[in-house]
């Protein structure tokens, strides 16, 4: 589980193709490591990949093909600078939103402005998750949990303030640079709760998931 919030800026320092998925090593800079142990989770451009080696300056992951798939991670090139967050602990402060490092689609950045001193940013999502995405509400893009502006069809907009710009890869950001994207848990669970159960049956009689029937059983609707 992570925030969103990015702890650090690392690096691609090796990437290798091994029995037909990747091994991937990253230097991660900044990044304090003394609490990391092997099996713990690092998540890199808002991936959870867990560390399987601690070479001293970062760590190496394996990425299996599942992973591969649904990321950009087979672009990547030595040089690329990655965000990086360590997996939250009980006791730290819950600083951006609910981030299970699962990365849902990939988004292409449409545009790009100044607004004063901050970055306006336009990211086209995939029909897929569109329905997951509100105005004002949570997504994850390349790891860092921030705020949906607006929506203007199949786009939308993001500022990016001073800060965030300067602590995480996305002033390097151009048109057409393919970003990971995570919607809310929220949504996903909310959507999976309201769809019927094949084969079950309520006590009352509904039909499993949520229902105006349902609703107006349990006294939410005047019949």
């Amino acid at each position: 589980m992570f925030t969103g919030i990015i702890e650090a800026v690392g690096e691609i320092a090796d990437v290798r193709m091994i029995g037909g998925d990747m091994r991937l090593y990253v230097r991660t800079g900044s990044l304090d490591l003394g609490d990391v142990k092997l099996g713990d989770s690092i998540a890199t451009n808002g991936v959870c990949l867990t560390a399987v080696e601690l070479p001293g300056d970062g760590f190496i992951a394996d990425v299996s093909l599942e992973t591969l798939a649904h990321t950009r991670f087979e672009s990547l090139a030595v040089g690329e600078k990655v965000n990086l967050e360590k997996a939250m602990r009980a006791d730290t402060r819950f600083g951006g939103h609910i981030v299970t490092g699962h990365v849902d689609a990939l988004g292409t950045v449409a545009g790009r402005s100044d607004d004063a001193r901050s970055v306006r940013l336009k990211v086209r999502l995939p029909a897929s998750i569109q329905r997951y995405v509100a105005a004002k509400g949570s997504i994850t893009v390349d790891g860092v949990s921030l705020t949906v502006n607006a929506l203007d069809g199949d786009c939308f907009e993001l500022n990016i303030v001073p800060h965030t710009a300067q602590e995480t890869i996305i002033d390097s950001y151009t048109a057409g640079r393919q970003v990971h994207l995570e919607v809310d848990i929220i949504a996903r669970y909310l959507e999976r709760l309201m769809q019927p159960v094949q084969g079950e049956e309520q006590a009352d009689g509904d039909a499993g998931g949520v229902t105006l029937a349902l609703l107006a059983n349990h006294g939410f609707m005047r019949r």
